[in-house]
Parts: C-alpha cells; structure tokens; sequence
C-alpha cells in the first residue's frame, strides 16, 4: 500500500504570497514636448521575464518587465514610455525539478499577469492617454521562444 502511494503522482500546489511593483517610470513625453494631441499612435510592447529561488523553503519569485513605448504612427515621435518591473511571490509545492522552470515562467506570470495589465491602464489613463490595455501574452511561446534564442547562442559558441 505505502509502494502505490510513493508512485501516485502529486498534484502541483501554487500559491501566490505577494505582488508589488518593484520599478515603475512612466514618462509623457508628448506632454513635456507639447506635441499635439491628435495623433495616432504605434505600441511596442517588449517582455521580459525572471525568476528566482527566494530565501525561504518553497518560495520564488518570478518578475515581469515590460517596456511600452508609444510613438506617433508616421513620425519619429514619441508620446510616452512606461517600464515597468512586476513581481510575484509564489509558494509552490510538488512540482518535479526538471519542470520547475518553465512552471516559473510559465504558470506564475500567466496568474500576475491580469493585475499587471489593470496596472498598465490605469498608469495610461491616468497620465493623460486612452487607457492601454494590453493584449493576452502567450507565456508558453514566449518561454519556448527564448530556449531557441538560448540554444542557437550556446551552438555558436561552441562553433566559434
């Protein structure tokens, strides 16, 4: 009976303990510069992602970045920049090692990421454009994606 029980998969446990933001800067450049307000603008959203062991038993930390930049569409004008730096603490349990890390930077952004984005919004909106509510995020592609970018980095070392 004990054998069956060492064997029967564990359902992974996620808690989140936290979230805060640790670095915001949100600059209305379009203000500063007087530029007129009629213009269309052009998102770029970059995403970058972090993770980390926290001191305590069974906690991590997995972080956010964006960097949103709003340009004029058909000028070289920018309206506003927002980098952001948004952070989740997680207690999670029963995860095997070998899937820890795309559980990290996977599975815990995709549950910050709705507060990020409200963040996001309301830091537009409130700094005098129409609130910015960013597209869903394809974690899995985005995690698969820079795994690619690691392993064509490390065969180019090792041809170089």
């Amino acid at each position: 009976m004990a054998e069956a029980e060492a064997t029967t998969p564990t359902t992974p446990q996620l808690r989140v303990l936290g979230q805060f933001i640790r670095d915001m800067s949100f600059e209305n450049i379009m203000a500063q510069k007087g530029a007129p307000s009629d213009v269309q603008p052009d998102v770029q959203v970059q995403v970058n992602l972090d993770a980390k062991k926290r001191s305590a038993e069974n906690q991590y930390e997995t972080a956010i970045k964006l960097n949103v930049t709003s340009k004029a569409k058909g000028a070289d004008t920018t309206l506003f920049v927002l980098e952001i730096d948004y952070v989740g603490i997680f207690d999670i349990q029963d995860v095997p090692e070998e899937q820890l890390h795309p559980f990290l930077l996977i599975e815990c952004p995709r549950m910050i990421f709705p507060f990020l984005r409200r963040i996001v919004s309301d830091v537009t909106r409130d700094g005098g454009f129409p609130p910015l509510n960013l597209e869903n995020i394809d974690f899995v592609s985005l995690y698969r994606n820079e795994i690619a970018r690691r392993q064509a980095e490390e065969t180019q070392k090792a041809d170089a």
